[in-house]
């Protein structure tokens, strides 16, 4: 997960690079980008942020199990969405180790194997639900604001939700529904970056550049179409055919921040598993755009987000992946859609600031929110589309800041599936969230 540090700052408050740069005229470059990119440790930092959750559900655990979508029925679940240690160590003011370690679900994860001597078999050991997995790792060299080099396991900034993936930085109690679904988050990915900032005293645009391992089309599938292609399950990635991520953002007026990203691999069957799995498809090239675009001032906080991404040979790629091996950890669930889509937008409104300030008064955003999503946007002939993938939804509720960077939140969330063709789904949701860096030195 993207590391807790000013680049966060500067990035959501366009004021915060401003004020470091009335100084800028004594400073060289180099001292520029610490004071952008690494301020406020001296040499080590440790920090992090987490979530509780719990959600009253009316609907089964299967939508796909009967003709008219999910059954009638009452849960609750609660759980540990992830719980992240972040660590940040200056060798020096230019030379930077990141690093941070997600607890997904309060536990250790799955182990899986790939016997060649088995006749290429997986061998899959599960010893407790959930995961732990080294989210970041890198070292950064700063050089010039406008230009800084990053190598190792880094945050691929592809939506808005990848970019902002901390709980403070969304108002509903999960992350937004339609990202999550369509591509990977957090999406963490082994790779160089280059970063930097420019414009006007290096504060109107930054940008990212990366060359990162490309998803593997094993895990492509009917219902989350390239969430499930991560790599990670193996000690090693493939990195046959890297894939090429850049995002660029405009921060040139104050609370305004409007960015866009591109994603391409050019062949993702070349990180299968199994070299042979796709030798007569051809290439399975993968693209993904998406833009964003997010708004706060003391009144109002808005966000809205597209992502729009377009596979190749999905024909040939469903017909191949319905015949992966039962004991593989990918679903099978087939066709696989050419398009798939997102989009969606929330807005907040501080109830304090309609009280001139008032710091007898809470600070509680009410807001909405709505999405769209298919991951079956556009699935070609012969193969039809599963209707029951397409789902548009209403979310409304508040986020209570105890504290600036400790949030309590509750929300009320309807899904209309299939253009209403099937089994409404409707849930009721509580969660509280903290961010922070709890030492430094």
């Amino acid at each position: 997960m993207k590391r807790i540090t000013k680049l966060l700052l500067l990035t959501l408050c366009a004021s915060a690079p401003a004020m470091a740069q009335e100084e800028d005229s004594r400073m060289t470059a180099a001292e520029r980008s610490e004071a952008i990119y690494a301020s406020g440790y001296d040499r080590f930092r440790v920090g992090g942020y987490g979530e509780i959750l719990a959600n009253f559900m009316d609907y089964g655990i299967n939508r796909f199990q009967r003709p008219q979508g999910n059954d009638k029925d009452h849960r609750i679940a609660v759980s540990i969405p992830r719980f992240i240690v972040a660590f940040d160590y200056k060798f020096n003011s230019r030379w930077i180790l990141g690093a941070e370690i997600e607890f997904e679900a309060g536990g250790t994860g799955t182990a899986y194997e790939l016997e060649n001597t088995e006749n290429g078999e997986y061998e899959t050991e599960v010893e407790k639900g959930g995961e732990v997995a080294l989210e970041q790792f890198h070292i950064t060299r700063l050089i010039h604001p406008a230009f800084n080099v990053r190598a190792g396991h880094l945050i691929v900034p592809v939506g808005l939700t990848n970019e902002h993936h901390e709980p403070i930085n969304f108002f509903g109690t999960s992350r937004p529904e339609g990202e999550t679904t369509i591509i990977p988050s957090t999406w963490h990915e082994t790779g160089i970056e280059f970063f930097g900032t420019f414009g006007r005293d290096y504060t109107r645009f930054n940008y990212q550049a990366q060359v990162v391992a490309g998803l593997n089309a094993n895990g492509f599938d009917r219902n989350t179409w390239v969430a499930s292609g991560k790599q990670g399950i193996f000690e090693t990635d493939n990195f046959t055919s890297p894939a090429y991520v850049a995002r660029l953002n405009y921060l040139g007026v104050p609370g305004l921040k409007v960015g866009g990203s591109f994603y391409y691999c050019h062949n993702t069957g070349a990180n299968s598993d199994k070299p042979d799995t796709y030798k007569n498809i051809g290439d399975i090239p993968l693209r993904i755009y998406t833009a964003d675009v997010q708004y706060k001032n003391k009144y109002v906080t808005a966000r809205a987000n597209l992502i729009y991404g377009n596979l190749g040979n999905s024909i040939q790629l469903s017909n191949a992946n319905g015949k992966l091996s039962g004991l593989s950890p990918y679903s099978r669930v087939t066709p696989i859609a050419k398009h798939a889509v997102s989009c969606g937008g929330e807005v907040g409104l501080n109830l304090r600031s309609l009280c001139r300030d008032n710091e007898k008064v809470p600070v509680i955003y009410p807001f909405v929110r709505y999405e769209y999503y298919n991951p079956q946007e556009d699935v070609l002939s012969p193969n039809t589309a599963e209707l029951r993938n397409k789902v548009s939804m209403w979310t409304a509720g508040a986020n209570w800041f105890a504290l600036p960077n400790l949030v309590v939140k509750a929300d009320y969330t309807t899904r209309k599936i299939g253009g209403g063709d099937f089994n409404s789904e409707n849930e009721f949701s509580l969660a509280v969230a903290y961010i922070g860096w709890f030492w430094s030195k």
